[in-house]
């Protein structure tokens, strides 16, 4: 920035010194262009001639005393083509008086020349070139931060995955076991039912560690799955309504076991706003290119100032909690499926709504 201080300083003196210099070359043209109305017939006229005709870049205009242009050089001869054309003298330089007789006088006015009308504009030039510059730098750091932290959720996902796939393992064993030691047991098949959901859980942070496959799939099943898997977690207080879902269907690109994690922590936290009893409610929009679900609770809602970090990762409203589900769940949307996870409204004691936007396949 010092060194773009001390260029921009330069070019400014260089500007005035040039300015200047113009200055004292016009007092010369007019001087020659006195000597050269006033000469006589006779008189040798090729010097001052000559001075005249060096100036080819400075704009310059001979007016009456009223301001109207009587000749000019170096201009837009097309504008001063108007008849009656008036100057307006305080746009322009001078004017420096040319007095023809005792009772005619011009006056000449005159432009910054071309090199100094460009002169002028370099430290804007500057300016704009270090904020170019300024922008690519922040930009590129910006992408190597985000660079470096997907870096860390993959990093994370695939060690989470890899970290409960020794358990589960053992687990499985175990399940094996009892189911052979007491096959009547009622609660066996319960076990066999939560070791699969901990295997599904465990694949899903394999698929985040990676870039899923998505495929032409009917969004519904997916959503009552997720529902149906809430049900029998929730008090028999708070209602899920997604009674408008049946029957239907809406085919989009999407990896099910992700979306529909996605669509469980929703859910989840839809339960955990309501205190008491309530309801949340699924109703399904689309339009020619998209599908949107709309999740609507009847909590508690947020305020303006939660609403705004809602997404950000570590930040929650709850008592306890990590603050990555919905930074979780808005990634795996936007990034895996190129879709959007959006907080549609929320009003304190009213409620909240969030909606899942997802492309619909070209073929559909």
């Amino acid at each position: 920035m010092f060194i773009v201080a001390i260029s921009v300083l330069f070019t400014n003196n260089l500007a005035r010194l040039l300015q200047d210099e113009e200055q004292k070359n016009m007092a010369v043209w007019v001087d020659a262009t006195r000597q050269l109305i006033l000469a006589d017939t006779d008189a040798d006229i090729d010097f001052v001639s000559s001075i005249i005709e060096k100036n080819t870049t400075i704009p310059v205009y001979i007016c009456d005393e009223n301001g109207k242009v009587l000749a000019s050089r170096n201009t837009d001869e097309k504008k001063l083509s108007v008849a009656d054309y008036q100057l307006t003298p305080a746009k322009h330089h001078g004017p420096i008086e040319l007095k023809i007789d005792d009772t005619t006088t011009q006056y000449i006015y005159w432009d910054d020349s071309s090199l100094l009308t460009r002169l002028r504009y370099v430290p804007y030039a500057q300016f704009a070139l270090i904020f170019i510059f300024i922008a690519i730098a922040v930009i590129t750091m910006l992408t190597g931060q985000r660079s470096e932290e997907n870096r860390l959720w993959v990093g994370l996902s695939k060690e989470t995955a890899h970290q409960l796939g020794t358990p589960i393992s053992s687990l499985n064993a175990w399940q094996q076991l009892l189911v052979e030691t007491y096959p009547d047991d009622e609660y066996v098949p319960q076990m066999k039912r939560d070791i699969d959901r901990l295997q599904m859980i465990a694949d899903r942070f394999q698929k985040i560690g990676s870039e899923p496959e998505l495929v032409r799939t009917d969004l519904i099943p997916v959503v009552l799955e997720a529902v149906s898997y809430m049900r029998t977690r929730i008090s028999s207080r708070i209602l899920i309504d997604a009674e408008g879902l049946q029957g239907v269907e809406r085919f989009v690109l999407l990896n099910a076991p992700l979306m529909q994690w996605v669509i469980e922590n929703l859910l989840k936290n839809a339960v955990d706003a309501i205190t008491g009893k309530g309801s949340i409610q699924l109703q399904l929009h689309e339009n020619e290119h998209e599908v949107m679900l709309d999740i609507t609770d009847s909590g508690k809602g947020m305020d303006s100032a939660t609403q705004r970090r809602i997404f950000e990762p570590g930040f929650t409203s709850k008592d306890r909690g990590w603050g990555l589900g919905l930074p979780l769940a808005k990634r795996i949307v936007e990034q895996y499926h190129g879709g959007k996870l959006l907080l549609k409204q929320s009003q304190l004691g009213v409620g909240t709504t969030f909606r899942i936007v997802l492309k619909k396949p070209e073929d559909s």
